[in-house]
């Protein structure tokens, strides 16, 4: 099967990039076809993967944190692809700590890559996606979902990521643009698996239905169904990739026994 010629080819931006979900989402697109721009603030690690990941790919070293950065990186996009069909807002800063810690200078690095920065992204990318009528996905959290110890600050930021979707499809559905948020739970990560000691997994495994973390590539899948043709009716939506952790609500996980 020929390929598509190069100004056919769907482009995808996705912030937070250079590892974990950012990662995995760029590898599927490109496994589907897609041209993608991976955007991180880390240099070294996102310039790896882009090596890795082949032709197909821009590598953006950005903060989304600052607004000058979000237009730039549009205007880099467009230069070298000439289209942008959708932006992934996956770049969140995970800083947890209980609230009488959380002093207002930590509540800001939280709020202004968490919420500041995928608005200013979204923001920017408006213009290329109303051309394309593509596609937004946010990235919040289970913790925007349900609230937690030590999560004051990172809680609240995704739960508002979760209203901005609803606002962005509610204002943006006339120019074809669907917005849509999904809400990973518990992740395979790395730095997951690093912090988090054997007595927190067994207790996300027995609260878990699916009684598992997921992984990166799971949560990727749904990323990319979202901005996909198969999701063409499908807008306003937050889809918690959990494992029906969100499900349980605040039942007791000893009464499964």
């Amino acid at each position: 099967m020929a390929e598509p010629e190069a100004d056919t080819q769907k482009v995808a931006l996705i912030t937070g990039a250079a590892r974990g979900i950012g990662l995995a989402t760029a590898k599927l697109f490109l496994a589907e076809g897609w041209r993608v721009a991976l955007l991180d603030r880390d240099a070294e690690e996102l310039e790896t993967a882009c090596a890795e990941l082949g032709p197909d790919t821009l590598a953006l070293v950005r903060d989304i944190s600052n607004p000058q950065d979000a237009p730039a990186a549009l205007r880099d996009v467009l230069e070298r692809f000439g289209r942008l069909d959708t932006l992934v807002n996956n770049a969140g800063v995970a800083d947890f700590g209980p609230i009488d810690e959380t002093d207002f200078d930590r509540w800001r690095r939280v709020m202004e890559t968490n919420l500041d920065g995928t608005f200013l992204m979204s923001q920017a990318a408006l213009p290329a996606l109303k051309e394309s009528r593509g596609a937004l996905v946010n990235i919040a959290s289970i913790s925007g979902l349900r609230a937690s110890t030590l999560r004051v600050a990172y809680g609240t930021s995704k739960a508002a990521v979760i209203q901005l979707t609803k606002q962005q499809a509610a204002e943006l559905g006339e120019f074809g643009i669907r917005a849509n948020c999904v809400c990973p739970g518990p992740v395979r990560t790395k730095l997951a698996m690093a912090v988090h000691s054997p007595e927190i997994i067994a207790a996300y495994h027995d609260a878990i239905p699916l009684n598992r973390y997921g992984s990166e590539s799971e949560i990727a899948e749904v990323i990319v169904f979202l901005c996909s043709p198969r999701a063409s009716y499908v807008t306003g939506q937050v889809i918690a990739a959990d494992g029906g952790f969100e499900s349980t609500g605040v039942g007791l996980p000893a009464l499964r026994n």
